[in-house]
């Protein structure tokens, strides 16, 4: 059955394939944070262990959100490693980094994501694609606020 939602389906497309871009970062820096969770010592361990498993918790539950968003405007999400790793800004860490480098590769996974997001507004804005806009919105709210945190260990 055909969509009518008042978007044009060359434009859903392209907005679906803004927000594959979005899931695979979003899951990217999901599993790098579920990582460092587990790898984290020293002697910051119970705060950033802590710390990265409230965040990997949101993030797996944001993919879920993202995912829906694109299956709703008539498209597959993207779902595999392959996909993701083809999709995604992000860099996967190499070995177990020391924990201040864990915290500044997550902040920088952090902010790539929001400005993955950011760049899909535009477009979003031009076919008057609210529920993507809040959705891109909230994200970005939610990856500053995690850098911005992030970032007050290093100091």
């Amino acid at each position: 059955m055909d969509i009518d939602i008042g978007i044009k389906k060359e434009d859903r497309i392209q907005i679906a394939d803004g927000l594959s871009r979005l899931l695979a970062d979003t899951y990217t820096l999901y599993l790098t944070t579920h990582n460092f969770h587990w790898n984290v010592t020293g002697p910051m361990f119970n705060t950033l262990h802590l710390m990265f498993e409230a965040q990997y918790n949101e993030l797996a539950l944001a993919v879920d959100l993202i995912a829906e968003r694109i299956r709703a405007l008539g498209c597959p999400a993207p779902g595999t490693y392959a996909q993701f790793s083809r999709l995604t800004s992000l860099k996967e860490p190499d070995g177990v980094p020391s924990a201040n480098d864990m915290i500044r590769q997550l902040v920088a996974g952090q902010e790539a994501v929001v400005r993955t997001a950011r760049g899909l507004l535009p477009l979003v804005g031009q076919v008057d694609d609210e529920p993507t806009a809040d959705l891109l919105t909230q994200r970005m709210q939610v990856h500053e606020k995690n850098a911005w945190m992030l970032r007050s260990l290093l100091e």
